[in-house]
């Protein structure tokens, strides 16, 4: 095993569990969500395989599912931003291009690549959960204000997290 493939299991297990037991309550005036597991997907390597990291998506959002008794939309919302994670790290990619073996991380790539790479995918995640919980287009404005504030909450969570607990080691 190598350095990352330990850095990927330990952001799983630590991500999930923080997000199943202490983040599951961390609701903002019953509109804000924070969804700290998307951290997990979205700093998986960058040259790992597609279906491999649609997988991975997957069972993240089951396991989210699960303890959340939601019965598959973290499911399909992770599906859904692992499917569109590789063509957006392409449509994003620096000038110098991506390093191997670098995961894209706040301190690897700088703050304004990493918002620029993740806020759409958690915009477009959360989007998809709150557009699926809602049953439909009904209350739009309700879902768009869910999505953003989610979005900008669980970014925020994300970058935090990176500038306090992940190395300055790229």
């Amino acid at each position: 095993m190598n350095r990352n493939s330990i850095i990927v299991i330990t952001n799983f297990l630590i991500f999930v569990t923080l997000q199943v037991t202490v983040f599951k309550n961390f609701v903002l005036f019953d509109v804000g969500f924070t969804f700290v597991y998307l951290i997990f997907l979205l700093l998986l390597p960058l040259e790992l395989g597609y279906l491999t990291v649609m997988f991975l998506g997957f069972g993240t959002g089951l396991i989210v599912d699960i303890f959340y008794n939601t019965l598959g939309i973290h499911a399909s919302a992770c599906v859904l931003l692992a499917f569109l994670r590789p063509f957006w790290a392409n449509t994003v990619t620096p000038r110098s291009g991506y390093e191997v073996n670098v995961l894209p991380a706040v301190r690897s790539f700088g703050l304004i690549w990493f918002v620029t790479y993740a806020f759409p995918l958690i915009f477009l995640h959360h989007g998809m959960l709150f557009f699926i919980e809602a049953g439909g287009v009904r209350s739009l404005a309700t879902i768009l204000l869910k999505t953003l504030t989610s979005s900008v909450l669980s970014l925020a969570f994300i970058v935090s997290i990176q500038y306090l607990f992940f190395s300055n080691r790229k």
